[in-house]
């Protein structure tokens, strides 16, 4: 990646009841909101990792704790989600690639990309969706319409890309943490992060509720 490169993280406040609500159960509330800061550190860690000419966390809520320095925080707009994404890359002036805060086995090498021989590049989510968007020249009407939490949201945006004639590298398939067993598998991807020691603590208690039923 050049450091002329921005990259975009958007993300929810990790609060109980506000985030990860399909691990509820077997997690609880809290315990779900603790497994999504963890994951939000994660994935922070490794864009602050990766040059870049402007690290920036597209935030639904306030900061917290999980936070590095390093990070300009600007708010989601309302809308859909499309047009979330949409205003995220309206903000950027140059190349920006976006991620979300589902995949914290991402590393900085997933995130060093070179638009050098490309328009676009697009990591495909093993649930249909994807994980991460760049453009070169970043275009928020290619993201307007786009249906999102699909089985084909993934294959739509692709599609996209291609009919506006972008040339399109393709990113390697990573697995979003939405359900507890999507929890277990990225936690084994990176047992050294953050996200693995959280649901390594979390997972005991989750395990006795779920036996006592």
């Amino acid at each position: 990646m050049t450091a002329t490169t921005t990259l975009l993280v958007i993300a929810k406040e990790p609060r109980p009841g506000r985030v990860k609500t399909r691990l509820t159960p077997p997690f609880t509330p809290a315990e779900a909101a603790a497994l999504a800061a963890a994951a939000l550190a994660d994935t922070l860690a490794a864009v602050a990792a990766t040059p870049a000419r402007r690290r920036v966390l597209v935030l639904d809520g306030a900061p917290g704790p999980w936070l590095p320095p390093g990070f300009d925080v600007v708010p989601q707009c309302a809308g859909g989600l499309d047009e979330r994404l949409a205003d995220a890359f309206a903000g950027c002036a140059g190349p920006a690639l976006l991620i979300g805060m589902d995949t914290p086995q991402v590393t900085p090498d997933l995130l060093d990309v070179d638009f050098h021989d490309c328009d676009a590049y697009f990591g495909p989510a093993e649930d249909g969706g994807f994980w991460a968007l760049g453009l070169a020249r970043p275009e928020p009407a290619l993201l307007r319409g786009v249906p999102m939490s699909t089985p084909v949201t993934g294959a739509v945006q692709r599609e996209r890309l291609l009919t506006a004639g972008l040339r399109v590298r393709d990113l390697p398939p990573l697995c979003d943490v939405d359900t507890a067993a999507d929890a277990r598998a990225v936690a084994a991807l990176a047992p050294d992060g953050r996200f693995a020691a959280r649901l390594a603590a979390c997972a005991p208690a989750a395990d006795r509720r779920r036996a006592s039923r």
